[in-house]
């Protein structure tokens, strides 16, 4: 069944190009040229979404899937009351004008945890097409969906180095052994506040500041993360060397798509 989310601000060209997730492309169906349609998957789930004027269309879904594209979406934080509050500060509210249709996403887990770890000095064209290559290894048979953690644990080094990891791949597997044997638990950090897991996380081979909070902010949805790149870093020195504005608190993480979204593209 085709299922309309109302959405007042959601740009699926920007929120899927914003550089927060890696598995949705460009639909090159012939509706699609009158309407941006992606399709792509967020863990098990799949889906074709269409952009409207006024939210987006899931096409063909299944009606018990329909709650988690709700939730994936965020369709119950409202982005317009964040815009006004973030638009208290001229930088941010220059960046929300540039693109008021980011969103941020609910995304699996581990699946982000993978995604980002494989994103270490990596540019997006490799990053897709190392996360494609991984799941392929799914034993059900053209699914599409991300492997579970015992499924990566059990590849070797050079499996995952053949398709792309390189040196990333003992991160790779460090992340997957340590949740596959219950050392991590990942229903654990999201009952744990910010600050105490973000050192579970760190506790992994490879995982630093700036991927932990990635994935604390898009596989977790906690929003106190803020992703330190050389974008935000640039940002940081030139508008805020005192910290970040008031009217970002207890937001930092959406406060940072919008900065980071605006400032590479100035």
């Amino acid at each position: 069944m085709d299922f309309f989310i109302k959405l007042k601000r959601i740009d699926l060209n920007a929120t899927f190009n914003c550089g927060q997730c890696f598995r949705w492309r460009l639909s090159k169906s012939p509706e699609s040229a009158q309407k941006a349609e992606y399709i792509g998957f967020a863990g098990s789930k799949s889906a074709t979404v269409r952009q409207e004027t006024d939210g987006i269309t899931l096409l063909g879904v299944e009606p018990d899937d329909i709650p988690y594209w709700e939730n994936y979406f965020c369709a119950d934080e409202d982005y317009s009351a964040l815009i006004e509050t973030f638009s208290q500060d001229s930088t941010l509210k220059a960046a929300c004008e540039f693109a008021p249709g980011i969103r941020l996403l609910r995304q699996e887990p581990f699946e982000t945890l993978i995604s980002f770890i494989i994103s270490q000095n990596n540019n997006i064209k490799r990053i897709t097409g190392i996360i494609d290559r991984i799941c392929g290894i799914s034993q059900i048979c053209n699914s599409g969906r991300f492997p579970q953690p015992c499924e990566i644990a059990a590849l070797t080094p050079l499996q995952l180095e053949a398709m792309g990891a390189g040196y990333r791949a003992r991160y790779i597997l460090d992340a997957a052994n340590k949740i596959n044997f219950g050392e991590i638990s990942l229903d654990e950090i999201k009952k744990i506040p910010y600050n105490e897991s973000k050192v579970e996380l760190l506790k992994i081979i490879g995982v630093g500041d700036k991927v932990a909070d990635c994935v604390l902010l898009f596989g977790f949805y906690k929003l106190e993360a803020f992703p330190h790149d050389v974008w935000i870093k640039r940002a940081l020195e030139r508008y805020y060397p005192d910290g970040l504005p008031e009217c970002t608190k207890g937001y930092e993480g959406i406060a940072q798509q919008f900065l980071f979204h605006y400032i590479r593209n100035l």
